[in-house]
């Protein structure tokens, strides 16, 4: 084999290497397709799975502590952005959920998360089903910083699932 055959096989092998995706890239859709409302954020962070454990001592085995399983405990996403005008789909789904009072039925709704590679198509893929708000924070205001005004939403949801 030469040298300029084995350079174009590492080469090939190089260019199909599933690097890891940049963390940058990636959009957020809430609600039932082809309709998902306000897509911006400037991050999103709580996809997160954790088993809870209970701790069991056995009588007269003093070596150590069984770890039972419990079940599994979902994070909560949250979605930070710039302050949205008050016609916002997302704002208004806020509104009506943490303002109502509770009058009036929380409506869950899916949400996807899809981190993109350079081209915009999807490298990995989650969806949080029955999401709804239960946290909306406003930033605070500092006279002294040139920041854009920004707001917090965290959203609970039953399960998620990482699709891709």
């Amino acid at each position: 084999m030469s040298l300029q055959s084995a350079a174009s096989a590492i080469g090939a092998a190089l260019l199909q290497q599933d690097y890891p995706p940049v963390a940058f890239h990636f959009s957020v859709s809430i609600g039932v397709l082809p309709l998902p409302f306000d897509t911006s954020f400037q991050e999103v962070s709580g996809l997160e799975l954790q088993m809870e454990t209970e701790e069991l001592e056995e009588g007269g085995e003093n070596r150590f502590v069984h770890r039972l399983p419990k079940g599994v405990k979902q994070g909560k996403l949250s979605l930070k952005r710039g302050i949205a005008p008050l016609t916002s789909p997302l704002l208004i789904w806020c509104k009506a959920t943490l303002e109502g009072g509770l009058t009036l039925p929380i409506q869950p709704l899916p949400v996807l998360v899809q981190l993109r590679d350079e081209q915009g198509l999807p490298r990995r893929i989650w969806i949080c089903e029955n999401a709804y708000p239960v946290r909306w924070e406003i930033e605070s205001f500092n006279s002294t910083k040139n920041e854009a005004a920004i707001e917090q939403i965290e959203l609970a949801y039953q399960y998620s699932m990482r699709m891709l």
